[in-house]
């Protein structure tokens, strides 16, 4: 196996000078920088894993925690598009990932997993801000970012889609259709972006003068079957919506199904609009409108940020808040 020894002796020049370019300290030459490099690069040279973590008191690997409130897991078409864009960039930046199970009943903290497999730093998305596991991961100081949970430390930070203006484009379009009478479907009251869309469409119906009627709103799930469930409910309504806002395309998918169910159809009976844009929106019949979250740059911010925490070189890194893209298709139509 090659050495960085044995990359030094080729080069001509010490093995320290070899650490100092594979490292990027920037007191050696151009031209032995180039020296090396071009070695590093026609031998294919690739830095011993356990070497390096002692020499940097690194392990180059970053624990990933998930958990969604239906147990899709990896299923999860939101989580999949996050996790990529997760994992290019930290393999740009010569890091691997770990994915933790997340079952509520592990004996084992988020901690001490940590801990144990050795992690330079944890991403988190999908939890509750009441999860007990929590508490003892914060105080520790570890570094962390979390997705969709709006938690900042000195060693933490988090990424997150705009929800609120996301709602509010979404209420606006229907709005602009000429519908008044609009329902919406949520997700679990128990997570941020549940919230933040209610809110954003509360906010966007109270500055066009229309009523929120409670009945109106319907707290589900965000997936298929809570979609279906909770449209059921308001087909039963006497007096029912034209338009309904679905906080998730998996509660839209349900809620378009349930529709179809009762011999009704979208958009002639009701327009319905979605969020998170998942690919299989675009392949449905009709074409689901939504409001897409950058799911990849999502799961590159958080990437890098969780990079700047552990190298420490940002002190308190501040929240990114991602804007959020209408896509209009054809399960929209104006009355």
């Amino acid at each position: 196996m090659l050495t960085i020894k044995d990359i030094a002796k080729k080069a001509g020049v010490s093995v320290a000078t070899v650490s100092k370019v594979m490292n990027g300290y920037d007191d050696i030459g151009e031209v032995t920088k180039a020296k090396v490099l071009k070695i590093i690069e026609e031998t294919n040279y690739r830095p011993n894993a356990n070497a390096q973590s002692l020499r940097t008191n690194k392990s180059f690997l970053v624990g990933l925690f998930f958990k969604d409130h239906q147990d899709s897991g990896l299923k999860h078409p939101f989580f999949r598009g996050i996790i990529s864009g997760l994992e290019t960039t930290l393999v740009e930046n010569n890091y691997d990932m770990i994915l933790f199970s997340t079952n509520w009943e592990d004996q084992f903290s988020y901690l001490e997993k940590c801990e144990f497999r050795n992690v330079d730093g944890a991403i988190l998305m999908g939890m509750p801000k009441d999860d007990p596991k929590l508490v003892e991961f914060l105080e520790a100081k570890f570094p962390a970012v979390f997705i969709d949970l709006d938690i900042v430390t000195e060693n933490s930070s988090y990424v997150i889609s705009d929800n609120k203006i996301g709602a509010r484009k979404a209420v606006r379009h229907l709005i602009e259709l000429g519908h008044q009478k609009i329902a919406i479907i949520t997700g679990e009251s128990i997570t941020v972006p549940t919230r933040e869309r209610l809110i954003g469409y509360k906010l966007e119906m109270a500055a066009q003068n229309l009523k929120i009627r409670d009945d109106w709103i319907i707290e589900g799930h965000f997936s298929v079957n809570g979609g279906y469930e909770s449209m059921q409910k308001i087909l039963e309504l006497p007096e029912q919506p034209t338009a309904i806002f679905c906080q998730g395309d998996e509660i839209a998918i349900g809620a378009m199904q349930a529709i179809e169910a009762r011999g009704l159809s979208v958009p002639a009976d009701f327009s319905l609009i979605g969020f998170d844009d998942i690919e299989i929106s675009q392949y449905l019949n009709p074409g689901l409108t939504t409001v897409c979250q950058k799911k990849e740059a999502m799961g590159s911010a958080a990437a890098n940020m969780i990079l700047d925490l552990i190298s420490k070189s940002e002190a308190g890194v501040e929240p990114i808040i991602l804007e959020t893209e209408l896509i209009i298709r054809n399960s929209t139509r104006k009355l």
